[in-house]
């Protein structure tokens, strides 16, 4: 994907690496290779990943000593001790690989390359019918992604997209507004186009969910939703840390919990759906509306699952974000009024619209760290 370049041991560079091996390091590989994405450039001595992770600083030596044989870490300088001498500190090496995350939405197709870090290192936007048929959006995924110039080894290719599919098989089942795609293996479709890359298929609102949780959304939230409000309207869960996809990876279909039983058809068959009454809302101009009756959907949201926090993504959103984060604000602060809880706090996902792609790369990285379940 992209040209291949030489590293200084001969390694192929931008040729696709095998993630398994990796991912099979085990759990107190993942939480060591953690701890050295999250303290970035300044590095992590052993000492502190051996009082972080609960390991022996023998266990500690051996696991650090393989992931520098491998280029997944290096050396950062030395750090003043309290007493002895200097400790040496190691940091994650971000070029050690890349995945490449795309998003699939209902008109547009956004790439993106990014390094072990998650750091954004190159995008693609073209515009996309997602109802051109299979053969057009699998070869448009193939170009936008082998545009993408891996300048290290490849672990991956994430798809995010509207579902429902079944994130685990990689198959797609009756695509809100697209029943054509019912039953489409996406993946190995992928797959064989593009010469043995790893492929993960996922929901875009999980891969969002799950870009969110790497990186922390912060005020402890252990759970949080994100719903994005684009061509279309979902939800993402994150639940105890890890992305809930349900036993048959369709959580998360936010858009469709009706709310007017003679409302207006939804493009999922039924009528006053969420998403259907807000889209209407926006195509009158009335964002005031669109934002009241996504708050009421957001309510029951709450009031189900007792979730911490509410994240707003999808350029609906991000074209008017104060109106939508105060209107679903106001609809959840007379929620807790009338519970008497504290109110939960309604924010605008970070990511500046790249959450999706983002977290369609993720799928493919967070395993290596042992986040989400990919």
């Amino acid at each position: 994907m992209g040209r291949v370049n030489r590293t200084r041991n001969g390694e192929a560079q931008g040729r696709p690496t095998d993630i398994d091996p990796l991912v099979r390091r085990g759990r107190n590989a993942a939480l060591v290779l953690d701890l050295l994405r999250t303290a970035g450039s300044e590095g992590i001595s052993r000492l502190e990943l051996a009082e972080r992770t609960g390991l022996t600083p023998q266990a500690v030596s051996k696991i650090t000593a393989r992931l520098r044989a491998d280029g997944l870490a290096a050396e950062a300088g030395r750090r003043a001790s309290t007493g002895g001498k200097p400790r040496t500190v190691l940091r994650l090496v971000p070029d050690a690989g890349h995945a490449v995350g795309v998003q699939l939405d209902r008109d547009e197709l956004r790439a993106v390359l990014v390094d072990l870090t998650g750091a954004v290192l190159d995008e693609r936007r073209t515009p996309l019918d997602l109802g051109a048929g299979a053969e057009a959006v699998v070869a448009a995924v193939v170009r936008e992604a082998e545009g993408l110039r891996a300048p290290g080894p490849l672990l991956g290719l994430g798809v995010a997209l509207p579902g429902p599919l079944d994130h685990t098989s990689g198959v797609l089942h009756r695509v809100t507004g697209f029943p054509e795609w019912d039953g489409y293996p996406l993946r190995d479709a992928l797959a064989r186009r593009l010469d043995g890359v790893p492929v993960v298929v996922d929901k875009d609102t999980n891969a969002a969910a799950l870009r969110l949780a790497v990186a922390d959304p912060g005020d402890g939230a252990g759970s949080f939703a994100y719903l994005h409000f684009g061509a279309g309207l979902g939800g993402g869960l994150v639940i105890g840390g890890a992305v809930h996809r349900g036993a048959r990876t369709g959580a998360g279909e936010f858009g469709h919990q009706v709310v007017q039983l003679d409302g207006p058809l939804c493009g999922c068959g039924n009528r006053g759906c969420v998403e259907a009454l807000c889209l209407a809302a926006v195509a009158r101009g009335d964002i005031e509306e669109a934002a009241r009756v996504l708050g009421t959907g957001t309510s029951n949201l709450v009031a189900l699952l007792d979730i911490d926090l509410i994240l707003l993504g999808g350029r609906v959103v991000t074209a008017d974000p104060d109106r939508f984060v105060q209107g679903v604000s106001a609809v959840l602060t007379a929620r807790a009024h009338r519970t008497g809880e504290p109110p939960v706090p309604v924010r605008l996902a970070p990511g500046g619209g790249r959450e999706v792609a983002e977290g369609a790369a993720q799928l493919l990285l967070a395993p290596l760290f042992g986040r989400g379940d990919g």
